[in-house]
């Protein structure tokens, strides 16, 4: 395994950039299919300890409403109160509460995932992508990780019953994340 200290050259705070970032979800429909979405709106930014990732700390926050699964009214329908309830709870957020690496270029991030005000903890696995000057001269990151949540566990129970058994939509969601972030100055 290679030594935390690779890493000393990235040490510092960095924004994410959303226009190269995605931020999305997976849940299966109807037991036979998936549906992918993601949000569009979101804000984050993270400090990185080269030398000690678990000084390292990170935080983002989504604004629910963003939700897009590419289908207007399956989209209106997430936002309503029968899902994310987008005009009593506006935001998303994850705080991270601590960060271990795990291998060479994979690192858990474990925070406090927040979804119509429920905060539970949980751990993200990301994988490091790499580092680059890009043309415009700004040094950049990339991390990419998923994790599995209950959506039930956030208030988020809305479900109907297929006449050939089980669910229209499952409890258990994939988050994903795939996170460019800039170097601040």
């Amino acid at each position: 395994m290679t030594s935390a200290t690779t890493y000393a050259h990235l040490t510092g705070t960095y924004t994410i950039d959303g226009a190269h970032s995605r931020i999305g979800f997976v849940a299966r429909h109807a037991m036979v299919t998936k549906v992918r979405g993601s949000f569009n709106e979101f804000e984050g930014s993270f400090t990185l300890d080269g030398e000690n990732p678990a000084n390292s700390s990170a935080n983002l926050t989504i604004q629910a409403k963003s939700v897009d699964t590419r289908n207007a009214d399956r989209d209106g329908h997430l936002r309503n109160n029968d899902f994310l309830s987008c005009d009593q709870f506006p935001t998303i957020t994850f705080a991270s509460t601590g960060i271990a690496q795990t291998g060479e270029d994979t690192f858990d991030v474990t925070g406090d995932l927040t979804v119509k005000d429920v905060t539970k903890s949980v751990t993200i696995p990301f994988e490091f992508g790499g580092s680059a000057k890009d043309p415009f001269g700004n040094d950049r990151v990339g991390f990419e990780g998923s994790t599995s949540i209950n959506r039930s566990d956030y208030g988020v129970t809305f479900n109907a019953a297929l006449e050939t058994g089980g669910v229209l939509v499952s409890d258990k969601i994939t988050l994903e994340f795939e996170i460019s972030a800039i170097k601040n100055a």
